[in-house]
């Protein structure tokens, strides 16, 4: 069995600077991409508020600096996704691409989170050319535009509460006859003037060939149907940590987050340690993920020291 001192398992912005600092304090870090390299940002047009690039840049064309930013101070990246774990002793293992196994003293999991979606070929169509699952990443490009998001719980209320700032109007989508966001959250939203509610409704089709054009829904209740103009639609159903490997190692909360000491990116289990969107359920941002990486490498490497392993 290959033996590491540190192995990074995910390539987004918290998996790739981990892999830049890890390698830099000489911990010589194994890095798996896993089943999206770059993770999130590959599906993103262009990113205006990460700091450095001071007229915007490609999301996959920054996980791509990312990367060769790792290799050049001596990471090894590899293809592969993790796809089990045991970490029941301190040589903590990973299956990897369910064919072999690594053995490593510490362990980064930075394998990010995934935007619940509709299911509708036209959401994945027009991903990055309209659709988008965060405002607070794309809403400045809907700038005095009209736009809907589709969903009813906190995340939906927060995105239409930010993206109201933004747009001339909001076309809240909402599945039931009432939110499941919390009442004070509910209330702001009902309170804003350019929010209005489409309560019983489904998306049926994002409309617009190259970009976003438009929304068709139906009325649940009664079957009527009609058709919103807007330039964008933004999803806004939830995200889903992908941590599901390593559930009874590890302490989450009820979605699925791995729960870290606060102020640490250290999970329940020593030796181990979480960074970026698969611990972060509030910011999820690049710049966030980037600076919990940093955080998880400087964790393992005192913890690598303090060990006598480094």
């Amino acid at each position: 069995m290959e033996k590491t001192k540190c192995l990074i398992i995910g390539s987004g912005p918290a998996g790739y600077t981990a892999a830049i600092y890890a390698a830099r304090a000489n911990l010589k870090p194994v890095l798996y991409k896993g089943l999206q390299p770059g993770g999130q940002l590959t599906i993103t047009t262009e990113v205006e508020n990460y700091p450095g690039y001071p007229y915007g840049v490609q999301g996959p064309d920054m996980m791509i600096d990312f990367e060769k930013q790792a290799r050049r101070m001596g990471a090894d990246i590899r293809d592969g996704m993790a796809t089990k774990v045991d970490f029941s002793s301190e040589h903590f293992k990973v299956e990897i691409d369910e064919e072999k196994w690594i053995a490593a003293d510490a362990v980064i999991i930075a394998t990010g989170a995934s935007a619940k979606w509709l299911g509708l070929e036209s959401e994945q169509r027009l991903n990055g050319h309209g659709v988008s699952a965060c405002a607070v990443c794309d809403g400045f490009f809907f700038r005095g535009k009209e736009v809907a998001v589709v969903g009813g719980g906190d995340t939906a209320a927060e995105e239409a509460l930010y993206l109201s700032k933004l747009c001339t109007r909001v076309h809240m989508l909402v599945r039931r006859d009432k939110m499941r966001a919390s009442m004070i959250m509910q209330e702001r939203v009902k309170n804003t003037p350019n929010i209005m509610i489409y309560w019983n409704t489904e998306t049926e089709e994002i409309l617009g060939d190259n970009k976003v054009t438009g929304v068709r829904y139906r009325n649940n209740k009664t079957g009527e149907t009609g058709e919103i103009s807007v330039s964008g639609f933004f999803v806004a159903i939830g995200h889903q940590p992908n941590s599901a490997i390593f559930k009874g190692w590890l302490d989450m909360d009820e979605s699925g987050y791995i729960k870290t000491v606060p102020g640490t990116t250290k999970t329940s289990r020593e030796g181990v340690f979480a960074a970026g969107d698969v611990q972060d359920k509030v910011y999820r941002q690049a710049v966030t993920a980037a600076g919990s990486g940093c955080m998880a490498a400087l964790d393992a490497e005192r913890y690598l020291s303090a060990k006598g392993l480094h």
